[in-house]
């Protein structure tokens, strides 16, 4: 019998038979909900497709809650939880990238906290996305509070072999991290690999800050694209308008 999506999930599926797709990575921890909800509005105005909340730290409970709130006030996206643990989980969220920290050398982030957020995701009645979650070298924050062993840039045959095993456990998606505020993105020959050896969706994030490296790796074979960091820090709600408008036309233009 053939398991049957879930709304969002189905969602991302419909719009990538179409066209390479946009998220928005915000985190509540550099974010407070008013700023969230423009940002969500505007990102929804430029063609964005999802908005992801979450953070390797401080994005759990009310602070998490209220940005979430905010977002789902403020435009009609998909708002999915990217939790740094089982902490970061909003009833408020439509869905949620139930993911695995495969090359983690703590058992907590791979099988651990999934454990312990499980039963609080089914309460909640949040939609869980299966997600083998890759962190590349540098890694940056998340990479550091992950216990990750970061996959080397050059060896991009090392990150393919984590996704397949990734898909071949059941995972639906497979996301490639660079960390957020790297200072360069996930390679475009590791994208390229991973691409050409599994059959579920690939997202890059970490480290895209302008149109041309979110058109690299949407032309190396990302499917989606997630952008974050150049946004929460553009200075001012007009600033970051103009940086949406730059990224989502790098990558669907």
């Amino acid at each position: 019998m053939k398991l049957e999506l879930g709304k969002v999930e189905s969602y991302i599926h419909k719009k990538l038979e179409k066209e390479k797709l946009h998220f928005v990575l915000l985190d509540p921890d550099d974010t407070d909900p008013r700023t969230a909800g423009r940002i969500a509005e505007m990102s929804e105005k430029v063609g964005v497709d999802a908005i992801m909340v979450g953070g390797s730290t401080g994005a759990e409970g009310e602070v998490l809650d209220g940005v979430v709130r905010a977002i789902k006030e403020s435009s009609g996206l998909p708002v999915i939880l990217f939790p740094g643990s089982h902490g970061g989980i909003s009833k408020y969220a439509d869905a949620i990238f139930f993911m695995s920290l495969l090359n983690s050398t703590n058992p907590f982030f791979i099988t651990g906290a999934q454990a312990l957020g499980a039963f609080q995701v089914k309460r909640y009645g949040i939609e869980p996305i299966p997600m083998a979650y890759l962190i590349i070298e540098p890694g940056e924050t998340v990479g550091w509070v992950g216990d990750a062993k970061p996959i080397p840039r050059h060896k991009p045959k090392i990150a393919a072999a984590y996704a397949l095993a990734g898909q071949y456990l059941g995972m639906r998606l497979v996301y490639l991290e660079a960390g957020s505020g790297a200072p360069q993105p996930v390679p475009r020959e590791m994208i390229a690999l991973v691409k050409h050896v599994i059959d579920v969706p690939l997202i890059v994030g970490g480290g895209i800050r302008t149109a041309g490296q979110a058109r690299a790796a949407a032309e190396a074979g990302a499917d989606i694209i997630v952008t974050g960091t150049a946004v929460e820090k553009a200075g001012s709600l007009e600033k970051a308008r103009e940086k949406l408008e730059e990224l989502n036309g790098g990558i669907k233009g």
